[in-house]
């Protein structure tokens, strides 16, 4: 499974929410994970036009305030798709079964559904609802 969502959300929270500024090496340790791999995402997210990187000195800022920026936007900038794609129909169906001639056609239809459903709850929700989410499971 693709984790470079869940990685830019990480992301972008620190960012949010650290003293400026922070660096990509700072990041990977709060991430797990290495900062070449974090510059990658970052690199996603300055070319949807969600951070900056600073010119002269090592650190990234938010370009939209958490409110403003939802996970949908999050989610198209790192997947980089206009829209989310979960699921996929196996490729081979038998054309002489009869479940076989009609299971594309069928669960494509249903996948879309999920798939619309999935996208619109992501654009109810933004980047403060989750630093918002995190400050209540602090306390």
């Amino acid at each position: 499974m693709d984790t470079k969502f869940s990685v830019a959300v990480h992301i972008l929270i620190l960012i949010s929410e650290s003293p400026p500024p922070i660096n990509s090496d700072q990041i990977a340790m709060s991430v797990g994970t290495n900062a070449s791999y974090v510059r990658k995402i970052l690199a996603l997210l300055k070319k949807a036009g969600i951070v900056h990187g600073h010119q002269g000195i090592s650190g990234y800022s938010l370009l939209f305030a958490p409110k403003r920026l939802t996970l949908l936007q999050i989610y198209q900038a790192v997947m980089e798709q206009p829209k989310p794609h979960l699921l996929d129909v196996h490729q081979n169906p038998s054309d002489r079964c009869i479940v076989g001639q009609h299971i594309r056609t069928v669960l494509t239809g249903m996948f879309a559904d999920v798939e619309d459903t999935f996208a619109r709850s992501l654009s109810d929700k933004t980047l403060a609802d989750c630093i918002a989410d995190i400050r209540k499971r602090m306390e």
